[in-house]
């Protein structure tokens, strides 16, 4: 069966914060999908948006598919590189920041 993948990396989000969102359209047809996104208020659904769109053209032009019969069959977030900062605190201290970017790929297939 033939499938269709679109990544999108080093997205400057928490992993821990897109997974909440990914959960929520893993398993679902590609309109369902989007239609969620359009009503989630949450930073990551623009980025998930955007390649779950990349991902529907991925798999209309270079492998033929049906739109209309496409859903997430896996979707997963995986940590990137993360940035370390420095915040000055009292008395001369600095504690660190990390600041966390994710990896998002979307794997579509016909039903």
């Amino acid at each position: 069966m033939d499938e269709a993948v679109a990544k999108l990396k080093h997205i400057r989000i928490s992993p821990r914060k897109v997974r909440l969102v990914v959960d929520l359209i893993r398993g679902k047809k590609v309109g369902e999908a989007l239609n969620l996104l359009a009503f989630t208020r949450k930073k990551s659904t623009k980025c998930l948006s955007t390649l779950l769109k990349s991902a529907i053209a991925n798999a209309e032009n270079t492998k033929n598919m049906d739109v209309d019969n496409l859903y997430i069959s896996s979707i997963f977030v995986d940590p990137g590189p993360t940035m370390k900062r420095f915040m000055p605190r009292a008395m001369g201290r600095a504690t660190k920041v990390l600041k966390r970017t994710s990896h998002i790929t979307v794997v579509l297939k016909e039903a």
